[in-house]
């Protein structure tokens, strides 16, 4: 089966399934980059963070943006490179705004503010399938060479 070059860079990240939170790449450039993710009633952290009322964890949704608008526009941006280039998250400051809840789907969307000596530093917005906005502020990593 052939992936197309969004799907490709999906199926890609070094991530295994279980902490993979990245469904889909809607739109892709060189400056910008637009995902989605659907969590899951199953995800394992469900079960144990505010067990009577679950609740997604603002690390996860860090990790979800960073995925979507760090390693995913930085492989796009090193595609022309051989080599699978590793992502290393460096800093962020994310104001949240509402709660995610298991079934609902988030949009991340992600500017390229510079890319330059192997970093990466993007303005992020997170918001649900309803336009409500969760999160949004800046984040940054830096590109491992093999």
């Amino acid at each position: 089966m052939l992936l197309n070059p969004l799907e490709k860079i999906v199926a890609n990240l070094p991530y295994g399934d279980g902490f993979k939170f990245v469904d889909q790449l809607l739109e892709l450039d060189e400056d910008s980059v637009i995902g989605i993710y659907r969590f899951r009633e199953s995800e394992y952290f469900y079960k144990h963070h505010f067990k009577d009322q679950p609740v997604t964890p603002g690390v996860i949704l860090i990790e979800c943006m960073a995925q979507i608008g760090l390693a995913c526009l930085g492989s796009y941006l090193m595609r022309e490179n051989d080599s699978k280039p590793q992502f290393v998250f460096t800093e962020n400051h994310i104001n949240f705004l509402n709660t995610v809840l298991p079934k609902t789907t988030v949009i991340v969307s992600a500017k390229k503010e510079y890319f330059r000596f192997g970093k990466l530093k993007v303005v992020v917005r997170m918001m649900d399938e309803n336009e409500n906005k969760i999160a949004e502020g800046w984040m940054s990593g830096i590109i491992l060479k093999d």
